[in-house]
């Protein structure tokens, strides 16, 4: 039985690639902070599909958290054949006036943990001959996204990531993916404080579901990103004909306008 970690899995795209893996009979492997979400999803995926399910409370927004699930899914003799590197979190308004604390760790979440936990559970794939890793990315991962800096920023280090790291792992059996959605309905916009923002339209948000199949399809077939969308496409392919300052402009105006 193939076992598949889960960072990030109490909400959103988490919890849509946890049911995806269990419907194909998966170990499932819930990381998240929130030990209340997590235990009623295994509890949840365990009735409703028949699988065996563990649920590791960690924060990995804390610089321990990644070594603290690795050594946990040690002690237990659990070998991951699939990490999805899926935890990460947003936030908005112009950096000057961000607190630095909620801001660090947000960086820590998306930049140091995803990149941490890849360092920890790589050699044991390399080493079995097989393995898959997909890194959650954003449509922001391909341009610089005024009033929300940092997390672009940080989008864009994990595309960079996987892309480096996919050359790396070419003729190894492992492979690495960035998935790399645009606005999905999640709670990612309430966290970030923009449920007020038109990108944050729920007529315009892709489903958690038809965001995890489609960077499903796309590990499984060792792609090294994926964009959701025809129109999420169209915008990270921006950059390529227009000034990197006018995408910018535009980003921010879209970002700045109100539903």
């Amino acid at each position: 039985m193939k076992t598949v970690l889960i960072t990030g899995a109490s909400s959103g795209i988490g919890k849509a690639f946890a049911e995806l893996f269990a419907k194909k009979h998966y170990r499932i492997v819930l990381a998240s902070r929130n030990e209340e979400k997590l235990n009623r999803i295994s509890r949840q995926l365990r009735e409703a599909y028949g699988v065996s399910t563990v649920s590791i409370p960690v924060d990995l927004a804390q610089n321990a958290g990644p070594v603290q699930l690795y050594e946990q899914l040690k002690e237990q003799g659990i070998t991951i054949d699939i990490l999805i590197n899926n935890a990460g979190m947003g936030s908005y308004g112009l950096l000057h006036q961000q607190d630095v604390h909620s801001e660090l760790e947000m960086l820590q979440l998306n930049v140091h943990s995803l990149s941490h936990l890849m360092m920890l559970f790589l050699p044991d794939m390399v080493e079995h001959g097989s393995g898959s890793i997909l890194n959650v990315g954003s449509t922001t991962s391909f341009y610089a996204c005024p009033l929300s800096a940092n997390y672009s920023a940080s989008k864009a280090f994990v595309l960079s990531l996987t892309e480096a790291v996919a050359n790396e792992l070419q003729g190894t059996g492992v492979s690495v993916t960035a998935l790399c959605p645009g606005a999905t309905e999640t709670e990612f916009f309430r966290s970030a404080r923009m449920e007020g923002q038109k990108v944050a339209d729920p007529k315009a948000l892709m489903s958690p579901q038809a965001v995890a199949a489609i960077g499903y399809k796309a590990m499984m077939n060792n792609k090294t990103f994926v964009v959701p969308g025809f129109q999420n496409w169209l915008l990270t392919q921006a950059p390529r004909f227009f000034p990197r300052k006018f995408v910018t402009r535009i980003t921010r105006s879209v970002l700045e306008q109100k539903l």
